[in-house]
């Protein structure tokens, strides 16, 4: 039996983990009683007697966790930004191929993708692997998600019987292009430039779509929509990430139709002029704790889909 300790387990993201591990029996959890929760010495001590542990903290303080641990066999899954494009960490998206997976299998330091991350780069990344997009390539991207993403704070605004009217409206975020998804969105899916991003977040709780419009001759000369799609037919055809023909919801699309379940859904929408490359996804399923858990069945040679919720 593996033991498991969750730093931050009363975040968003650390609660839903304690949901998909509490009921396993391959798992025991480590806990600190409420008093002891941020008391670095207890923390200290539950980090480095555990087989493996998840940072579900903001960057600082993930990144005072990782200085914590001495005992070199720990394995950490850090939900945070803080680790993302660092050296030395395995970047948690095993679905992007075999070096990736391998990173993981083999690794201690495993970096969680972040929400919007995920979805911009499970799209991009293989196409400039086939080279179908070039690196140079000048791209745009919209997200839309549930305000789970924001944390109790934000959850506690929209379910709030008293909240602001504005709060109806989906608001657009982001607004200076600074976003902190944006140094892994590009690190990670090889462009050499940042895209326009623009993140939205929605009245629903949970789930999200991450769109990516192409202009068809922008692709690589010779290259069209089918080869595209061919592409995310021979990538995406097994486990927690799956392309899918149609959307078949008359010409909509719901963001949140995978809320509370793990896996994610690629599409390929549009015409032969302009492209719509869709990831569709629960920004706390793929786009966190569902992912973490994923990283932790490789990690301990689990069915990678043990303890998650993918119907």
């Amino acid at each position: 039996m593996s033991k498991v300790f969750i730093d931050g387990s009363a975040g968003t993201t650390g609660l839903r983990i304690v949901e998909r591990l509490s009921a396993r029996s391959d798992i025991e959890l480590v806990t600190l009683p409420e008093e002891l929760r941020k008391d670095t010495e207890a923390r200290k001590q539950a980090l480095n007697n555990c087989d493996a542990a998840f940072l579900c903290l903001p960057d600082a303080a993930a990144v005072e966790a990782v200085s914590l641990v001495e005992n070199p066999d720990v394995k950490l899954l850090d939900t945070s930004t803080a680790h993302r494009t660092a050296p030395g960490w395995a970047y948690g998206f095993p679905e992007l191929g075999d070096e990736f997976l391998d990173r993981i299998k083999n690794g201690k330091r495993i970096a969680v993708p972040g929400c919007h991350a995920s979805g911009f780069i499970a799209l991009v990344h293989p196409l400039i692997e086939a080279g179908i997009i070039p690196k140079s390539a000048l791209l745009t991207c919209h997200s839309i998600t549930g305000y789970s993403g924001g944390g109790k704070k934000m959850i506690a605004q929209y379910e709030d019987e008293n909240r602001e009217a504005a709060l109806s409206s989906p608001r657009q975020y982001g607004l200076t292009q600074q976003h902190k998804h944006l140094k892994e969105m590009v690190a990670v899916s090889g462009i050499e430039n940042a895209p326009v991003f623009c993140p939205i977040v929605a009245d629903f709780y949970s789930g999200m779509c991450v769109t990516v419009p192409v202009f068809a001759k922008e692709l690589c000369e010779g290259k069209t929509a089918e080869d595209i799609k061919e592409v995310y037919k021979n990538k995406y055809n097994d486990g927690l990430v799956r392309y899918k023909e149609e959307i078949g919801e008359e010409g909509f699309i719901c963001s949140n139709a995978l809320s509370f379940r793990d896996n994610m859904e690629i599409f390929v929408e549009g015409n032969d002029e302009r492209i719509l490359l869709i990831a569709r996804y629960d920004n706390l399923g793929k786009g966190a704790s569902g992912a973490a858990v994923e990283c932790l069945n490789i990690l301990l040679g689990c069915d990678r889909e043990t303890g998650l919720d993918l119907e």
